[in-house]
């Protein structure tokens, strides 16, 4: 019964007394519905008079379904008719409509910039194909599909055991829907012998198959690597007097950004800063705690067991540097979101001095703002500490293949041929600065040429001495969670430091500390909840 119905059926219960005023009875479409009795209730009797017995009211017939009205000699109007007759010719139509056509392998992405580049290696393949046996990517056919969409329709194939792409790109953020369930329920194949057989894992990135791992088993072939470096408006710096030379911890940073954040236009509020950061940007928090040690889970490097590491001192300390860069007297921060109109206009006019930047958003800011040509310069990350990391990892995307694929030598060999290609790597370093997790590859002389955006730096080069130092990353089923507490925390954070007036990041730390305790626990019940993966060996 609908909830129209259930609340129509509340409200004539409360008009009759006793309910004898109802009747059910099935009509329409099936369903059951009410009707109330239209006979009144007598009326009330003074106190003392009985009521002058009467005698029941007769009840009243339900309605009567009318009948289909006919034309004089018995047909259906012309109206019924041609809706019939349009009906059936359109499914006449529809099943003679050929399939569109397919390739010999089916890849699903979620980019649609990764298909762009994807096209020329299939042109060029294609082109190959009659004078190189190699060149066998003529075959692929590449469909661009909503990323939450993708991840839906791969699940729902895994769930109802039905047919899905021979390829499917997953993006870092999805994987740990994947990785939910027993290993050997994972539906994608696990590659971890054919990489060893291969050699592909004495050619790739070590760090880049971290977040493509799970329980000791690698799912993925991976697409990057994902360094991160700071980028900054030389000529805003140059204005403020920045010594970019002084910078080497993020303390080092806070101070030469406060010759930055400035009120410009007299109004008594800063409409100039020091960095693109706020307290709900959890992927740039997460950066910035791998950077520093901590993150959500951390991999224990004798058993490969993801352990939480939610209240973690690490991300304590994460937390109390970032809320003192966007509230207090001393804030350096504003919400200057990326691929945002919004957010690309601040960066543009120079209220924006500085951002955290992967390898792929030096390619994105190069196709949304090209008004900063020439004005930008990449640094390495300032440190947590002296002589710390000065990199972290943002991002990341694999190659994986279904369960269901049908041949799995076939899509294996288009794996290969696409993602470990120096084709593949010139194409995505010159279309996105993405670089690629082939360490052979690193000396291509295209990664070292000099980026006319960036003042003539070698922003290839500058990426790729960092490469091979980002932090590794778990895929743990929980970490979706994980963040989304880390991130009350922070809010929690936050709103403490403006009740209490409280700035510096020693004297938040302890509060994060606190905060981070309470996420971890409600983290931990969660995780103890799950019977599926309770028994799992991590």
């Amino acid at each position: 019964m609908s909830r129209l119905r259930c609340n129509r059926l509340r409200r004539f219960r409360r008009q009759s007394p006793t309910g004898d005023a109802f009747r059910q009875y099935r009509g329409g479409y099936g369903h059951g519905f009410l009707l109330m009795d239209q006979t009144p209730p007598p009326p009330p009797q003074p106190a003392g008079v009985q009521a002058a017995s009467q005698p029941p009211a007769a009840p009243s017939a339900p309605p009567t379904a009318t009948p289909a009205k006919k034309e004089p000699g018995g047909g259906y109007s012309l109206g019924v008719k041609i809706v019939a007759i349009l009906a059936l010719l359109s499914g006449v139509a529809l099943a003679f409509v050929p399939d569109p056509p397919r390739g010999e392998v089916e890849l699903w992405v979620f980019s649609k910039d990764h298909r762009e580049t994807y096209d020329q290696i299939i042109a060029n393949d294609k082109a190959a194909a009659a004078t190189d046996p190699d060149a066998i990517l003529g075959g692929l056919d590449v469909i661009v599909l909503q990323q939450q969409g993708l991840v839906r329709r791969t699940l729902s194939a895994f769930w109802a055991d039905t047919p899905v792409a021979d390829l499917i790109e997953v993006e870092r953020s999805a994987v740990s829907q994947f990785f939910s369930s027993p290993v050997a329920n994972i539906g994608f194949v696990d590659l971890t012998e054919r990489l060893k057989a291969d050699g592909i894992m004495d050619i790739v990135n070590p760090p880049s198959f971290a977040p493509w791992t799970t329980r000791g088993r690698i799912f993925g072939l991976p697409h990057d690597v994902h360094p991160v470096m700071l980028v900054y408006n030389q000529e805003v710096y140059d204005a403020a007097g920045v010594d970019v030379d002084s910078i080497e911890t993020w303390d080092d940073f806070r101070r030469e950004m406060q010759k930055v954040t400035a009120d410009t236009d007299g109004d008594g509020r800063p409409d100039r800063f020091g960095i693109s950061m706020w307290t709900t940007h959890l992927d740039q928090i997460e950066a910035l705690m791998l950077q520093a040690g901590g993150g959500s889970f951390l991999r224990d490097p004798e058993t490969g067991a993801d352990v939480i590491a939610v209240s973690s001192d690490a991300n304590a300390m994460v937390l109390a540097h970032v809320v003192s860069w966007c509230v207090g007297p001393k804030r350096i921060a504003v919400d200057a979101p990326e691929f945002n109109p919004a957010g690309n206009k601040m960066k543009i006019d120079g209220r924006v001095a500085s951002a955290i930047m992967p390898d792929w958003l030096a390619g994105g800011w190069k196709k949304d703002m090209p008004k900063l040509g020439g004005k930008l310069r990449l640094m390495p990350l300032p440190a947590w500490e002296p002589g710390g990391l000065r990199t972290t990892v943002w991002g990341g995307t694999s190659l994986m293949i279904p369960k269901s694929a049908p041949d799995f030598e076939k899509a294996w060999a288009y794996a290969k041929r696409l993602y470990l290609s120096p084709e593949l790597a010139e194409a995505l370093y010159r279309g996105n600065n993405i670089i690629s997790p082939v360490r052979s590859l690193w000396s291509e002389p295209f990664y070292h040429e000099p980026d006319p955006f960036f003042g003539g730096q070698a922003v290839g080069s500058l990426f790729i001495e960092y490469a091979d130092q980002v932090p590794g990353r778990t895929s743990s089923p929980y970490r979706g969670n994980a963040l989304a507490r880390i991130g009350n925390a922070l809010l929690d954070l936050e709103r403490y430091a403006k009740d209490n007036q409280v700035y510096e990041p020693a004297e938040l730390q302890a509060k994060a500390k606190e905060f981070l305790l309470e996420a971890e626990a409600r983290v931990q019940r969660e995780i103890d909840r799950n019977v599926i993966l309770k028994n799992e060996q991590w």
